[in-house]
């Protein structure tokens, strides 16, 4: 890592427009200082600032929230820049080496089974979900990662089955609590869920979001409601970033928030709810895909089975990333000629990634249990596969990549009870949001390596 990277990375001041002084770090404010009675976190995953910051994309009810609210200009992620671990540094102001979700998918020696990080006890710090429910109010989540068994009063968690054939939005229902909430939401909100309307490849999907976030926020009222929006994550990766489709799927999620807000406002709620739109990572377009367990099965330090066979090094990847795992952490002769098979690959695919020591990942915050990592150039991506070609031809667009990559960087805009009008974020960390929430609901919450953005929320405590 350079000491470019290392300094940006570290950075924890953002640069609005405003005073120095005004940021302070977490704890943050006691209860009777919200600023807000209810705050509405809502992740549009894959959300680019140009979304919000470009009138040209059709987001009007979001690019309306930035200009009469606050927004960043950029976000800064976390490594990997995948949606799992970053979706947990936004709800615990730590990063993936201290909050414990360090892929979408954990690293199982014997094979992965498709296995990701569902469960909430899998979070090693306190989340924006336990805060609010040591100061006795109640939350509500819908599809947020990591989040089965979570301590949230109304919560369906996004999961689904290893099994093939098995009906994910069974596995769904049997996660939700209360046990009845997933039919009350159907019968209320949506009617019947299948895999016809609440699949990723739908853009239906998203405006049923819509429909059981607002159901959820009028009718229950919780202090924090969490929520994720997946269909522009998706469509960018199937199409790329400036597909048609990708504009279509953002104008679902533009239209989800907006009956959010209508709901807040039937309710009567409104004029005391903050509004918190993020997104978790940017994306960048793939022209080529690299294997890089090729290289160590060819040099006998693994095998081609699905379950690596007899292997002492294998490498564990997940969207643009890659991670050295050893069966043995201690076997360095093996970490050793791992990474001598990667360092003398010719020099023309040599220059398609670079290797991370251990140091650089503790600086990061990213995966302790890896030896080191791949970060790949811009347009590679990575696959785990040992079979096949090294180098191969890619399309689409993914994200993962070394996160001061500024086509990485993630959006936010904020909006409502507590937020000041026109401030500006040139640049703020994912960590930085959940000590944010915190404070406009007056909770106090430690965040490991988050820092309250202060100057982002208005001098009054109440209404807009």
């Amino acid at each position: 890592m350079s000491e470019t990277d290392l300094a940006t990375f570290r950075s924890r001041v953002v640069a609005c427009g405003l005073l120095a002084s005004l940021l302070i770090t977490a704890p943050v404010a006691s209860q009777e200082a919200a600023r807000a009675d209810h705050v509405v976190l809502i992740s549009i995953d894959g959300m680019l600032p140009a979304h919000y910051l470009d009138l040209a994309w059709p987001a009007p009810t979001i690019q309306l929230m930035a200009r009469e609210g606050a927004h960043a200009k950029g976000v800064r992620t976390i490594f990997p820049s995948v949606t799992y671990p970053a979706h947990t540094t936004i709800v615990t102001g730590a990063l993936p080496i201290r909050h414990g979700i360090y892929y979408n998918s954990p690293f199982e020696p014997e094979g992965q089974t498709g296995r990701w990080y569902w469960d909430e006890a899998d979070i090693q710090v306190q989340t924006l979900w336990d805060v609010v429910l040591e100061a006795g109010r109640m939350s509500a989540s819908l599809t947020w990662p990591v989040t089965v068994g979570a301590p949230i009063e109304w919560n369906m968690p996004e999961i689904w089955s290893i099994e093939h054939g098995v009906d994910f939005l069974e596995v769904m229902k049997e996660t939700t609590t209360p046990a009845d909430l997933f039919d009350e939401v159907e019968r209320e909100a949506t009617g019947r869920l299948t895999l016809d309307n609440f699949n990723n490849s739908v853009l239906i999907r998203d405006d049923r979001i819509g429909a059981i976030a607002a159901y959820l926020l009028e009718t229950k009222m919780p202090a924090l409601m969490t929520i994720h929006i997946l269909g522009v994550d998706h469509f960018q990766h199937e199409a790329g970033l400036g597909a048609e489709i990708v504009r279509r799927s953002l104008t679902c999620a533009d239209n989800a928030v907006r009956m959010i807000v209508d709901a807040a406002e039937s309710a009567g709620i409104l004029e005391r709810t903050a509004f918190l739109i993020v997104s978790d990572h940017g994306f960048v377009p793939i022209h080529t895909v690299l294997a890089p367990n090729v290289w160590l099965t060819e040099a006998g330090l693994m095998e081609a089975g699905h379950d690596r066979g007899d292997w002492r090094a294998t490498i564990h990847t997940t969207a643009a990333s890659a991670f050295l795992h050893l069966r043995d952490p201690e076997d360095r002769e093996a970490a050793a000629r791992a990474r001598q098979v990667l360092e003398e690959q010719p020099r023309n695919i040599r220059k398609l990634y670079r290797i991370v020591d251990r140091d650089g990942l503790d600086e990061i915050g990213a995966a302790p249990e890896a030896a080191f990592a791949l970060a790949l150039m811009p347009g590679v991506s990575v696959t785990a596969s040992p079979n096949g070609p090294a180098v191969r031809a890619g399309n689409g667009a993914t994200h993962g990549f070394w996160p001061t990559l500024p086509e990485l960087h993630a959006g936010f805009v904020a909006w409502g009870a507590g937020i000041r009008e026109g401030a500006v974020a040139q640049i703020m960390g994912l960590e930085d949001i959940a000590p944010l929430a915190a404070e406009l609901l007056g909770l106090e919450f430690q965040a490991p390596d988050g820092v309250l953005q202060a100057g982002l929320l208005s001098d009054s405590r109440g209404t807009r």
